[in-house]
């Protein structure tokens, strides 16, 4: 072979071996989401091949694509945000992490499959992933109702904005039932979907409106606990508590038509909101 010829067979080689020098994947931290929620990915980048890298100059370093089962490319929205520079040694591995929900049209029920392409221009070359399924499902409905959202000012004069509160239930990785909350707009359009937490398959969740338009959710999540989650036209949650079976927890009314949890007992934990200090269980009983 004349060196010309193995010049080309060396390049060629080099050429080949890259993929398995650069490798792209793409994780999800579940398989199976509601219309709307977020799905949140992480890509993982792991270089092999000797140089480092030099990532994130260019808003298109990194591009996302959707197909569904039947083969079509899914709407996209909007482009997934990946700016931010950074180097990436020999041997090592990073994990870029994003949301696809809000920059592809994923409302449609159905099986998809997302693949990340990684685009290295000192390289002049692109690397795609496998694709990694996930599905979208329909949650079944268990209430709504439409409230009025208040004016920030407090003033009464004008017609106030009108939204939708939902409960949802899905069988979430078919292993157990998570309670979701659903807001729209007027004329119906998705403001906000997320998961509220795990529910029990025979406990009905216990919604009400406060005289604030809040929304009051109390629900049990256990044999013997109720979570209560307290959420604001806005969709953001203001309020999480947990109460253990005592006597049944509910929602009452004060005089004042504000919302509480009557009967029960309250248990402290990491996720309240407000966050609230965790007492202290570990005390030694005192020596005989």
């Amino acid at each position: 072979m004349n060196k010309t010829g193995l010049f080309l067979g060396l390049w060629l080689a080099a050429l080949c071996r890259l993929p398995g020098q650069v490798t792209v994947t793409v994780a999800l931290d579940q398989d199976e989401f509601l219309p709307g929620e977020a799905v949140p990915a992480a890509v993982r980048i792991t270089n092999r091949s000797g140089q480092t890298l030099h990532l994130g100059k260019d808003e298109d370093w990194l591009a996302f694509s959707v197909e569904s089962r039947d083969g079509y490319v899914v709407l996209k929205t909007g482009e997934v945000p990946v700016a931010g520079e950074f180097t990436l040694e020999s041997s090592m591995r990073a994990i870029k992490r994003v949301d696809l929900a809000p920059c592809f049209n994923l409302v449609k029920p159905g099986r998809y499959s997302v693949i990340a392409t990684l685009t290295l221009k000192d390289w002049d070359r692109q690397i795609t992933s496998e694709p990694t399924r996930f599905d979208i499902i329909q949650g079944a409905k268990l209430w709504e109702q439409e409230i009025g959202v208040p004016n920030p000012d407090g003033g009464t004069n004008t017609v106030p904005e009108v939204r939708k509160y939902a409960l949802q239930q899905a069988n979430y990785l078919r292993h157990h039932l998570m309670l979701y909350f659903r807001l729209t707009d007027s004329s119906g359009k998705l403001n906000k979907v997320f998961p509220i937490g795990p529910m029990l398959s025979f406990g009905q969740p216990e919604p009400q409106v406060d005289k604030f338009s809040n929304l009051h959710v109390l629900y049990q999540n256990g044999p013997h606990s109720f979570n209560y989650a307290i959420i604001d036209p806005n969709g953001n949650v203001i309020g999480r508590q947990t109460y253990d079976f005592t006597t049944r927890p509910r929602l009452q009314a004060d005089a004042d038509g504000a919302l509480k949890v009557v009967g029960g007992r309250r248990r402290f934990t990491a996720d309240d909101v407000p966050s609230t200090p965790v007492p202290d269980t570990s005390a030694t009983a005192p020596a005989p």
